[in-house]
């Protein structure tokens, strides 16, 4: 697979969805935008699962509706292959309850399909180098609904105790994180630099010991920041 820290390299893509057209629409983005290889096409799940296992992609992008093995199906086979490709799911149904699946079926995040191309590039090196994709215009709901899955209740002494860590900027950065805010624009409402921002952004994840920014705002929305 390839070396997610080395800029000069090729990021690995197996795209997968039951429409062709679709599937040639996204290599032709991608090789416009430069920085990937397109290592496979699938048509459904099982298909997916399958080229996967051989061709070794970094990122698979995987519609949800699609015959025989669906999307939220192939998640799970494609993220227990060693060695696992990230996952990111792609559909035209933002507040979908596939959607919700595939995040808990191990998907890293999800983009509707029309993300611009740009944006979408941008998703897939986030995702290589460890990081999680929402879109932003569904991200509360996303948030809001595995909130209340959760364990523990909302607003406990621990959660609360956690957020005492963050210094004022990085709680202001925090409720921006968990209202889906990119870094450009959490930069641009805080007249911040996306250099300062990213680097508030690790703080706080470091400081609250949680690994993504989606753990980040289903913690903000259960301490009541969000409110």
């Amino acid at each position: 697979m390839t070396d997610a820290s080395n800029p000069g390299s090729l990021l690995r893509v197996l795209l997968v969805d039951d429409e062709a057209l679709v599937r040639d629409g996204l290599q032709l983005i991608l090789e416009r935008v430069g920085g990937f290889t397109v290592v496979g096409h699938a048509a459904d799940g099982a298909q997916a699962v399958q080229v996967a296992a051989t061709a070794r992609p970094d990122v698979a992008l995987v519609d949800v509706r699609m015959p025989r093995v669906d999307g939220i199906a192939a998640t799970r086979e494609l993220v227990a292959l060693d060695p696992a490709p990230q996952v990111v799911v792609l559909t035209t149904f933002g507040l979908d309850e596939y959607v919700f699946a595939a995040l808990e079926a191990g998907a890293v995040g999800f983009l509707l399909k029309d993300t611009p191309p740009l944006d979408l590039a941008a998703a897939l090196r986030t995702v290589a180098a460890g990081g999680s994709v929402l879109s932003p215009s569904v991200t509360r709901a996303v948030v809001e609904r595995f909130a209340t899955r959760l364990p523990s209740a909302a607003g406990d002494d621990g959660d609360r105790a956690r957020l005492d860590r963050l210094t004022e900027r990085e709680r202001e950065v925090l409720v921006l994180v968990a209202h889906g805010s990119a870094n450009a624009e959490i930069a641009k409402r805080l007249y911040l630099s996306e250099a300062t921002v990213k680097t508030h952004v690790s703080r706080l994840l470091i400081k609250l010991g949680l690994a993504n920014r989606v753990q980040a705002a289903i913690l903000a929305y259960r301490t009541g920041l969000l409110d």
